[in-house]
């Protein structure tokens, strides 16, 4: 009986099983987020310089408070961008991989969409194909099943929200339940 264990492996070409690959930097990241906060502060200020951010004799105009916001997001965000760049391990470290941004652009990308879609066929009939799209492309069940689901699902919330609470909600631009008489 040999009691060394055996050298090889077995190996899997699944996406997960191999070495994470960077595609995006800690660094990287910091350093985005750090100018969309500036943007966002350098949008306060002038929107707080529009409203009046000086102190009037009544007090303070209706953008002092809302200028001060906007100057503490712009230090902020210029005190993380100067980290992000003076930081060597930031740009060392791997924010997201190849796989997990997939697994990210897989949601993101659809939800984008349906977003689009909700605004020419309407709440119900969108989610309905959302919903059985996402069933049987990321989730791998069959067809029967994600339609018989999406459908249930939509005809629940349509039978809740305008036959029982009278909450009309948005049927798109081509209002395909118009048939329906809601």
């Amino acid at each position: 009986m040999s009691s060394t264990p055996h050298s090889e492996t077995p190996t899997s070409n699944t996406p997960e099983d191999e070495p994470a690959e960077g595609v995006v930097s800690v660094a990287v990241v910091d350093a985005a987020v750090a100018v969309l906060v500036m943007v966002l502060g350098g949008v306060v200020l002038y929107g707080s310089r529009k409203l009046g951010s000086e102190w009037t004799t009544d007090g303070p105009g209706a953008g002092y408070f809302p200028f001060y916001i906007g100057v503490i997001l712009l230090i902020s965000g210029l005190g993380v961008l100067y980290q992000s760049f003076n930081n060597p391990k930031a740009k060392q470290e791997i924010f997201v991989d190849r796989v997990q941004i997939v697994r990210v652009l897989q949601v993101l990308i659809p939800a984008v969409i349906y977003v689009g879609v909700v605004q020419l066929l309407g709440l119900y009939v969108a989610s309905a194909v959302y919903i059985a799209l996402f069933m049987v492309v990321l989730g791998k069940y069959s067809w029967i099943k994600s339609v018989v689901t999406a459908l249930a699902v939509n005809v629940t919330f349509f039978l809740m929200f305008e036959v029982w609470f009278k909450v009309p909600l948005f049927k798109g631009s081509f209002d395909l339940l118009s048939g329906l008489g809601y």
